[in-house]
């Protein structure tokens, strides 16, 4: 192998704990085509592998993944300043994904930022040295950055745009005075002195972004900018030399009113991106800064960095709470609108859970911390919305594909335009104008803040209706929605079931009854579960102590306890699946268990199997009732009318199922669906990818069918595993936010098709238009500024939306 074709990669290795997995692994390298040689060190847990210049990570993480390890992975961002346009975009991509260990970059312009998924053996130095080496600036994000805002840096602030408009405003002004048939052309050196501060100074920017756009074999906004005002600049530096200060052939206003503009764009463009990430500066600024903490009973005011696990917190009447917290102490009503998007006041008492951020209303609360700093509600919310911002849509694949290609495409057409028009009309120096006009107008700036705005603004007004959204790609799904399949139990109805019904079979108590399925239940979180407790409670039974307590997945179940006259019973209860599969003969009951199902209640079966050598003997059974939300019914409305077919997956029986579904309209109902069924059923909805199909859903049953689906929406009253699996989170437990979800997903998606049409009919209309002589670089200077002014503006009406 030829030395100049090798290279060597060093990647972690997680999981190995003696010299047999360093052979291991190091065998599983060397089979990798194109490797040539392999070392595991397993002090330092990683592999230095040589081999073949074409290696990359993905056949040598498949090989260690196959022999039983893995490539530990982490995602960093970065902030970045000097991009300007698209292509600026995917060349800060480009050279991130050359460096080895880099997995996945993904370059946000609106914000700046950039997102790498990458080895944990990649040095954050390294990726800033290689956004250095394309030109631009990089940094990690500040320590304080949730709390402070940055101060707009020169560039952006209004400084550059105020005195380059002072600059040029003599240049334009003779152009208004030959209108009027007035001479206020100025000497031809005065001019130059004008331009040179606004071209070199002011303009610098693009020099330098435009050099920097060159070195790498590229092209951006700013070469383009930088090409068209230094070939006006240079034509009249040429004719003043040629003709003397008074020849009226001179272009120098060209020049500084094209970079005036573009610096205006620039700073309108910086104002309106800045309102996009309002909702995310406006959740930040929810947590106060401090917390009233009692400790050995003395309150004192302390900054929320010196709180604790398990701290007492006051929160009094009109105060913001500072932490999450359980409430130990008094009552009120809190106000979470801004977290959860709910509007009206949540009432909050002995064990209940409040969210820092909310607005204590009249009652004075005292707290225990439940989580601080990172994990916070709050702060898993900024996170998740940045994400999301963060991340790219689908549809913007195609923009970086255009953008790869667009600028030098139009460097190619402006010079054919120059060519053209200084061969066939003998006109050199319109030549050059309409070529400047060419390379001024064709800015790639809208085609990378189209989508972007949009995502940005989409998603943080939906954070601020109490819809989360885990990435771009949830939110272009959602659009397209044909089918909602929602779970029941905690999603459609309140999911705190009550006992309605307690039957007992012949010959056994009804009290003794309720004791033993209060005794198999203990410990157990689910609905039915508290249930029977509360029931069992309130007729102050004594619970008898249960064994070998087991749960049967969809089932139900089972455990082993001592009966009253000291006999020891092996209990199941569960549902009419789990009966029928035991050999339970559920006939005494079996009508009065038909009509409790016909009027929708869930029933549950008390059997005993302790005797082996003969028929499991039934007990008695449990009827429980569920209130449907108020909200629900109106949800399942809302989506029909934009075209969503419902269904409704359950794990309880036909009757009580398919009552609720009657009482909302759903249009299908899927009864005694075991959790594992779930998934299977969302996939037959998604029918091989013609349907988009959501699952929306609360527990951990749920979870595999979230993760099914094109999109899950977890409710956040639910569990952090459905959450988890879920690409939209509702921040409180209204069925209607699911209509409101696609809803605003389908403006967003729509706001982008839009910015992407005009930023494409700009160049679309505008390049043919300067390349025929019909602008000026003046005109198309201002058209390019406009049509990123434009984009960004239309992308901010989302935040006029309404649930």
């Amino acid at each position: 192998m030829n030395p100049s074709n090798i290279q060597s990669l060093t990647i972690p290795v997680a999981g190995m704990t003696c010299a047999s997995c360093v052979k291991r692994v190091e065998k599983a390298l060397l089979r990798v085509p194109g490797v040539s040689g392999a070392e595991v060190n397993l002090a330092t847990e990683t592999a230095s592998v040589s081999g073949s210049a074409a290696l990359t990570l993905a056949p040598l993480r498949e090989a260690v993944e196959a022999a039983g390890y893995s490539l530990p992975e982490q995602t960093l961002s970065l902030q970045i300043s000097g991009m300007t346009c698209a292509s600026c975009v995917g060349r800060v991509e480009r050279a991130l994904l050359k460096l080895p260990g880099v997995l996945s970059a993904e370059v946000n312009l609106a914000t700046e930022s950039a997102s790498i998924h990458m080895l944990s053996t990649v040095n954050p130095q390294a990726l800033i040295a290689t956004i250095a080496k394309a030109g631009y600036d990089a940094r990690l994000p500040a320590a304080d950055a949730e709390t402070a805002e940055p101060k707009p840096a020169w560039q952006h602030s209004g400084w550059p745009v105020l005195i380059a408009a002072l600059l040029s405003a003599p240049l334009v002004l003779p152009m208004a005075g030959l209108l009027l048939g007035q001479h206020w052309m100025l000497n031809g050196y005065w001019q130059l002195a004008l331009t040179l501060p606004v071209q070199f100074w002011l303009g610098a920017r693009f020099y330098k972004a435009g050099w920097a756009a060159l070195r790498a074999a590229s092209g951006n906004m700013d070469l383009l900018v930088a090409l068209g005002t230094s070939a006006a600049f240079a034509l009249s530096v040429y004719e003043l030399w040629l003709h003397g200060p008074h020849t009226m052939q001179l272009y120098f206003e060209s020049a500084a009113v094209v970079i005036t503009l573009v610096l205006l764009g620039k700073w309108l463009e910086a104002r309106a991106k800045r309102q996009t990430t309002e909702a995310i500066r406006a959740l930040k600024k929810l947590q106060p800064e401090t917390a009233r903490v009692r400790r050995a009973g003395v309150e004192a005011e302390l900054p929320l960095g010196q709180l604790r696990l398990g701290d007492l917190v006051v929160v009094r009447p009109g105060e913001r709470i500072p932490v999450d917290g359980e409430v130990l102490e008094g009552a009120s009503h809190v106000d979470e609108s801004l977290i959860t998007g709910e509007s009206l006041a949540v009432s909050k008492g002995l064990k209940d859970k409040v969210v820092g951020g909310a607005i204590n209303g009249e009652g004075l609360l005292l707290l225990r911390v439940t989580a601080l700093g990172a994990e916070s509600t709050l702060a898993r919310i900024v996170r998740l919305v940045e994400s999301a911002q963060a991340k790219k849509a689908p549809i913007q694949r195609m923009v970086d594909q255009v953008s790869a290609v667009f600028v030098p495409v139009v460097i190619v057409v402006a010079l054919l335009t120059w060519l053209g028009w200084g061969l066939m009309a003998g006109d050199w120096e319109r030549a050059l104008l309409n070529a400047v006009a060419v390379l001024v107008i064709a800015c790639p700036c809208a085609l990378g803040l189209a989508t972007p705005t949009a995502i940005m603004a989409g998603t943080g007004v939906a954070a601020l209706h109490g819809i989360l959204i885990k990435d771009a790609e949830a939110l272009e799904l959602a659009a397209r929605l044909d089918v909602v399949a929602f779970d029941k139990t905690g999603t459609l109805t309140v999911g705190k079931p009550q006992l309605a019904a307690l039957l007992a079979a012949p010959g056994i108590d009804e009290a003794q009854l309720l004791a033993w399925a209060a005794a198999l239940q203990a410990g157990s979180e689910h609905p039915l579960a508290h249930a029977v407790a509360e029931a069992a409670a309130a007729r102050k039974l004594a619970i008898p102590p249960a064994a070998a307590m087991r749960a049967v997945a969809g089932r139900g179940v089972a455990a082993t306890l001592m009966a009253s006259e000291g006999q020891t019973l092996d209990l199941r209860l569960g549902s009419s699946r789990f009966m029928q599969e035991l050999g339970v003969a559920t006939g005494a009951l079996q009508t009065q268990a038909d009509a409790l199902q016909q009027q929708g209640r869930t029933v549950s079966w008390l059997a005993d199997v302790s005797d082996t050598a003969t028929a499991p003997r039934l007990l008695g059974l449990l009827a429980f009732g569920d209130s449907i939300k108020p909200t629900a019914a109106a949800a399942v409305q809302a989506l029909h009318r934009m075209g969503v077919r419902t269904v409704m997956l359950s794990g309880d029986n036909a009757g009580s199922a398919n009552q609720v579904g009657r009482q909302l309209g759903i249009d299908e109902v899927r009864a005694e669906v075991l959790p594992e069924d779930k998934a299977r059923i969302v996939a037959e909805l998604r029918n091989g990818g013609r349907q988009c199909v959501a699952m929306v859903g609360d527990g951990i049953n749920d979870a595999p069918a979230l993760a099914a689906a094109d999109v899950g929406l977890a409710m956040s009253t639910g569990t952090d595993v459905a959450m988890a699996a879920a690409g939209i989170t509702l921040m409180h437990g209204d069925p209607a936010l699911v209509a409101q979800a696609i809803d605003l997903s389908r403006r967003t998606v729509a706001k982008i098709r839009q910015n992407l049409f005009w930023a494409f009919a700009y160049n679309v209309v505008g390049i043919p238009l300067a390349a025929f002589g019909y602008l000026n670089p003046v005109i198309a200077g201002a058209a390019m500024a406009l049509s990123s002014v434009s984009v960004v503006s239309n992308a901010l009406l989302l935040k006029r939306w309404k649930a």
